[in-house]
This record gives C-alpha cells, sequence and structure tokens, in this order.
C-alpha cells in the first residue's frame, strides 16, 4: 500500500460512510472500547441520512411478521434509551416524538389492506387501533373530510434525523472515534482472504476489520487484488418538501398507501416522497413536487394554503431486494456489510449497530439474536459480483 505515513495509527476498525449507519456503528464500537475511524467522502450524515423524514414506522407499511418486520420493531423499541444515551453524552436531544402515527384509507382498498395489516398485527400482539374517520379528524382536525378510516400505530415514533446525525458525531468523538471527512475510499486492499485497510485521497489507512458503510454508494468500491465479492446497491431518489404553518398543523405522522406528512416540534411540515431509480442524480424536479404534493392534499387538503420553504432529494441505498444486508462474508474474514437499508436507514440504526459491533467483538450476549438477522440480512443470499 502507498502512502501510509498519511495515517499513523492502525485501528481495530475502519468504518466506510459516515452516514447513521456507519456513524453509530462505530459510536458502539467506541463506546466498547475499540479504536474506529469514520471515513466519509463528503460532510458526515449529509446524504439519505440528511434527507430522511426520521420516520420510526414498521409497523404502518408491513404486509407479514417477517425477519425485517421484527428487526423494525426491535430496533424502534431500541430508541427510548437510545435518545436517552445520547442525550447524556452529548445534551443534544433527537426529538423522541412518541405522539405515534395515522395510516389513513381513503379507497375500498385502502381500507382493506388496513384491515389485514390490523388484525395480523393484532394477532400477533402489535398495538394498533382502528378508528372512523370522524375519529381520526377528531384527533387531528386537519385530516381530509374523505378519509373513511384509519389505524392508529401508538408506538410508531419519528425522531428529528438531522439532531440525531449532530448527536451521533458528538458521541462518537467521545468515545475517540476519528472521524475523517472529504476522505474518499478509493479501493480496498484484500490479500489471501484477510483485508488489509483501505486506499482513500489523503492516503492509506490500516485496520484489523472493515466495515462497509457507504451507502447508495457502496458498489462504486474497488478492490485492489485479484478477487472481490459484494452486494449490489443502487440508489433510488426521494424527493422532499417542507412547509411552515403558523400554528400548529398536527400531532401525530399522517400517512396514506401514497404518502406522508411529518410535523416537527418547530412546526415545520415535511411531505414525501418519491422513490425514482434515477442513478445518482439528486435534482429536485417538478414532476416529483406535483407527485409528493398531489399525495400529501390527499390527506390533509389545507396543506395546499401553507407556503413551501423547502425542498431536497436524498439518494436511498436500495440492494437487491428491500432488506438490509448485514454481516461478513464467507470470503474476507475480517470485512463486514452493513448496506442496503433503503427507506429505513433511521430507523434500524440501533439495532445494526448491535449486530455489527457483537459480530466483531464476539459478544455472546445477543448472540441468538444476532444469529437469527445475520441469517436472514446475510450477503451470502445474494450471488455475489467477482471482479
Amino acid at each position: 500500500m502507498r502512502n501510509e505515513e498519511v495515517f499513523k495509527s492502525k485501528w481495530d476498525v475502519a468504518v466506510v460512510g459516515g452516514g447513521v449507519i456507519g456513524l453509530s456503528i462505530a459510536r458502539e464500537l467506541g463506546r466498547r472500547g475499540l479504536s474506529v475511524a469514520v471515513l466519509e467522502r463528503g460532510h458526515c450524515g449529509r446524504e439519505a441520512s440528511f434527507a430522511a423524514a426520521g420516520m420510526l414506522a414498521p409497523q404502518v407499511e408491513a404486509e407479514s411478521a417477517d425477519a425485517f418486520f421484527h428487526f423494525g420493531c426491535l430496533s424502534r423499541d431500541l430508541y427510548p434509551s437510545f435518545a436517552k444515551e445520547l442525550f447524556e453524552e452529548t445534551a443534544i436531544s433527537i426529538e423522541l416524538d412518541e405522539t405515534g402515527t395515522l395510516l389513513l384509507a381513503f379507497t375500498e382498498e385502502d381500507e382493506r389492506e388496513a384491515e389485514h395489516r390490523r388484525a395480523w398485527q393484532q394477532r400477533a400482539g402489535f398495538e394498533v387501533e382502528r378508528l372512523t374517520g370522524a375519529e381520526a379528524r377528531a384527533l387531528e382536525p386537519n385530516v381530509s373530510p374523505h378519509a373513511r378510516a384509519a389505524l392508529r400505530f401508538g408506538h410508531d415514533w419519528q425522531v428529528e434525523n438531522r439532531q440525531l446525525i449532530a448527536a451521533l458525531i458528538a458521541s462518537a468523538r467521545r468515545y475517540n472515534v476519528s472521524l475523517y471527512e472529504h476522505t474518499e475510499v478509493l479501493a480496498l486492499r484484500v490479500e489471501k482472504n484477510h483485508a488489509l485497510g483501505v486506499e482513500t485521497t489523503r492516503g492509506n489507512l490500516f485496520a484489523k476489520n472493515l466495515v462497509i458503510a457507504s451507502g447508495a454508494w457502496s458498489s462504486r468500491l474497488k478492490v485492489a487484488d485479484s478477487f472481490f465479492v459484494a452486494p449490489t446497491i443502487e440508489p433510488v431518489r426521494g424527493q422532499m418538501f417542507c412547509f411552515k404553518p403558523e400554528e400548529v398543523f398536527a400531532r401525530h405522522v399522517l400517512c396514506s398507501p401514497r404518502g406522508y406528512i411529518v410535523p416537527r416540534r418547530d412546526r415545520r411540515l415535511l411531505a414525501g416522497a418519491t422513490v425514482e431509480r434515477v442513478g445518482f442524480d439528486k435534482s429536485v424536479t417538478e414532476a416529483g413536487k406535483r407527485f409528493v404534493l398531489r399525495n400529501a392534499q390527499e390527506i390533509a387538503p389545507s396543506l395546499r394554503r401553507l407556503p413551501l420553504i423547502d425542498s431536497w432529494a436524498g439518494l436511498r441505498p436500495r440492494g437487491e431486494s428491500a432488506w438490509p444486508v448485514l454481516g461478513a462474508t464467507s470470503d474476507v474474514d475480517n470485512l463486514f456489510y452493513a448496506v442496503g437499508h433503503f427507506r429505513n436507514g433511521i430507523l434500524l440504526a440501533p439495532l445494526t449497530a448491535r449486530i455489527i459491533a457483537d459480530m466483531i467483538t464476539g459478544r455472546t450476549d445477543s448472540s441468538e439474536l444476532t444469529d437469527k438477522f445475520v441469517k436472514a440480512f446475510s450477503p451470502e443470499r445474494f450471488q455475489m459480483i467477482v471482479a
């Protein structure tokens, strides 16, 4: 490897990617006493993590009680303690809001899907409440009069994702994690089935373990050797639009099968989102605006009277399925993946961090849980690309 002098230390772990997943993993490893370096091509947390709505809502969209659903629920349930720890460590509130989420039904098909969701989730012991349209409007007066029915998910919450990023950065630094921004990883060095480190735009870095958590850019990583295996991750654009009413507009997160409105504590409303396969294009478009606003106004028609104050787009990392890719490969004994979280990176960050940290440190107190999810989300479940 060239330019070894740029990075003087050899770390226990190098984390490639400084979004919510990479930062959560780095913080957790730092808490356990490991030396950790995070390598981020831009600013930490300024890509998909920054563009998200911060919803912690595994129940709203779930079709069945599969491994992904349980993973999401368990990770969501970590958030009260996660938020408390981050505040104690950094004095930054991530604004965990436990008011709940309303899923609104506007058509007969919406009602059938909602009833199916309510029935299986209640049988499985999860909290969900059926409401009439009138009951939903009594809770949230800005809900459309055309809402026929609703489900209330009292345990589907939200956080202020940008505050979460700030807290994770501050916490990671508290645990002596080294954050290298504007440091693009050009290649991974793998020799004899063993990862040695990475080549970056600032020189080369050695580490005992590598974690790939670089979101939509994960498949762009090259390898400075004769072979490499990697899951395929593609960017999926999500456009978001922000409004600012003079008074509180809603307390619950408001969803339909087609869109959502997320109220913030400072009265801002986030409306989203598109799902577009357009490569690495983060443009905000008129077509995207029309799509999002049409769906948001179906939920709450009075939204059309509010001033639009901001808009942005992020690139969600999607794998060959909508499920994340977690764990080690069989080809490289100290290379770990935490990628492909798609639309649920904020939700899945706490549990992802624990699982990857358990694998690296060999902790066994949650080994049964770790084994269950690593099997479901293993990189080995896909056919790998071999260079």
